[in-house]
């Protein structure tokens, strides 16, 4: 039996030391009523097992995180942001497909 990867939930404080504590962090702003976000998830979930052993892959819902994703100017989800050594390297805002996610790790990977 396989056990499947997916990526958890994170809190505030919690995704502040991931972002902080890790090269490269892929941070998905979520909300469970949204439903563009129930078509990213999968998607989020995919990268996670896929890169999960060189990024930390996470989701934060927005209505337990309100600061958190104003702080990083999150408008409108789903939005996913990429960080690497403590910044944003990339913003992506509604549903993108599986390639557009993973071309960005792999190119900020080989950074």
């Amino acid at each position: 039996m396989t056990s499947i990867t997916k990526a958890n939930f994170a809190e505030s404080n919690e995704l502040e030391q991931l972002i902080a504590e890790n090269k490269l962090v892929v941070v998905d702003y979520t909300a469970t009523w949204c439903g563009p976000c129930r078509v990213v998830a999968p998607l989020i979930d995919q990268l996670a097992q896929e890169y999960g052993d060189r990024a930390i892959v996470v989701k934060v819902d927005i209505d337990q995180n309100k600061d958190n994703a104003k702080k990083y100017g999150i408008r409108s989800i789903p939005a996913v942001l990429v960080f690497k050594n403590g910044a944003v390297v990339e913003s992506l805002f509604g549903t993108k497909p599986y390639e557009t996610y993973s071309n960005i790790l792999e190119t900020q990977l080989r950074l």
